[in-house]
């Protein structure tokens, strides 16, 4: 089994930066695939960012270019690196491992994150 564990969010002003970090327990860090998603109230829950076990990296069209993803496999970290911020980003952040099958998906508590105009 593996937990997440999600911190870095808070209140910022449109254009401002945030950086969120998920920090896993468990041995399974450095063959799972990571993701990020968010949902906001009354939305479905979408897929933000993603890296695979190798680094490559994928995100959504609405934070292509503002995201980016990273992972740290020696601290067991995910990052989502997040610029220009809009109010449209605020929303729960959470982060996902996916590790190779059987071993289930293991999602974090989520993150708070509100942008304001």
């Amino acid at each position: 089994q593996v937990q997440l564990v999600e911190s870095g969010g808070g209140l910022v002003q449109a254009g401002g930066s945030l950086r969120l970090s998920c920090t896993a327990s468990g041995s399974r860090f450095s063959i799972s695939a990571l993701e990020w998603f968010r949902q906001a109230p009354g939305k479905q829950r979408e897929l933000v960012a993603s890296i695979t076990s190798g680094g490559s990296t994928n995100y959504a069209d609405s934070v292509k270019g503002r995201f980016a993803i990273s992972r740290d496999n020696a601290k067991n970290t995910v990052y989502l690196q997040m610029n220009s911020l809009k109010p449209e980003d605020t929303a729960v952040y959470y982060c996902s491992g996916n590790p190779p099958p059987p071993l289930p998906r293991a999602w974090g508590q989520g993150t708070q994150v509100t942008v304001s105009s």
